[in-house]
């Protein structure tokens, strides 16, 4: 590791999250374990409002699709005969939920749920994204220097821009121009950064994509994208041969931009 020069072409900066921006330690332990200690009284304290109720509408569907899955818990439907069965209920959203989690799923209906739990939470204070120091500074002088600069993550959009938005940093959405999750694709598939730079407008080799995840570096390599694989405390290792084939950075600073952009 050391000083990386970005290649003349690339035009813009694509960054993933976890393990890139912000600590692995962040997500496994202040954002999952907020879900799992607060889903019951969010769920009791939220449930009358139409977006619980399409939260738990999406929940107890995918239930029925997970139905043949060893564990899978069952939300049933509320008959509306009283409180003991509406907390029955509500149990049974609690149990799928920490279900659904100790497999670290990333079901649609699983992550909606988490996203508007995470919004109660940044906006009232009790929760801040985590941002590693050298992100925002690189990040300007990026901008300054004429790149564009966007996310792309598993998370959802909803949970990226919350965590931005309420940083340890401050509200720092305005230095990005854009998001993406997986509703683009699957982060380890290379049509995905195709698509990315098609939705961007350039050509996947005009942009460089920096993340801790070997895998996804490497589809986006067989998209044409230049790739970084970024060394942070708490990330997975690397093998040998990953460490030799991958240009590796351990600080946003580490990235030369070319006079020329």
């Amino acid at each position: 590791m050391g000083v990386l020069s970005v290649p003349a072409e690339v035009r813009a900066i694509l960054l993933d999250i976890e393990g890139t921006t912000t600590p692995i330690t962040f997500v496994q332990e202040t954002l999952f374990p907020y879900i799992k200690d607060n889903v019951k009284e969010y769920i009791r304290a939220h449930w009358e409002e139409e977006e619980c109720q399409r939260d738990v509408a999406l929940l107890r569907k995918q239930a029925q699709e997970d139905s043949s899955l060893d564990g899978a818990v069952q939300i049933p439907l509320e008959s509306g005969s009283g409180e003991e069965e509406l907390e029955r209920v509500i149990q049974a959203v609690v149990d799928n939920v920490h279900w659904q989690m100790s497999l670290d799923r990333k079901t649609t209906a699983l992550k909606q749920l988490q996203g508007h739990m995470w919004r109660a939470a940044y906006a009232t204070g009790h929760v801040k994204g985590e941002i590693f120091e050298d992100v925002v500074p690189a990040i300007r002088k990026w901008r300054e220097a004429g790149m564009k600069v966007y996310i792309y993550s598993s998370g959802s959009i909803e949970a990226q821009k919350l965590l931005f938005g309420y940083s340890t940093e401050g509200d720092i959405l305005e230095l990005f121009d854009g998001h993406f999750d997986t509703k683009i694709g699957p982060k380890v598939e290379s049509e995905s950064y195709r698509r990315i730079a098609a939705s961007i407008g350039c050509a996947t080799n005009n942009i460089l994509f920096l993340t801790d995840v070997p895998r996804e570096a490497n589809a986006a390599e067989e998209a044409d994208t230049h790739v970084a694989v970024v060394i942070r405390p708490g990330n997975a290792g690397l093998t040998d041969d990953e460490k030799s084939y991958y240009s590796l950075i351990s600080s946003f600073n580490e990235l030369f931009l070319p006079s020329s952009t």
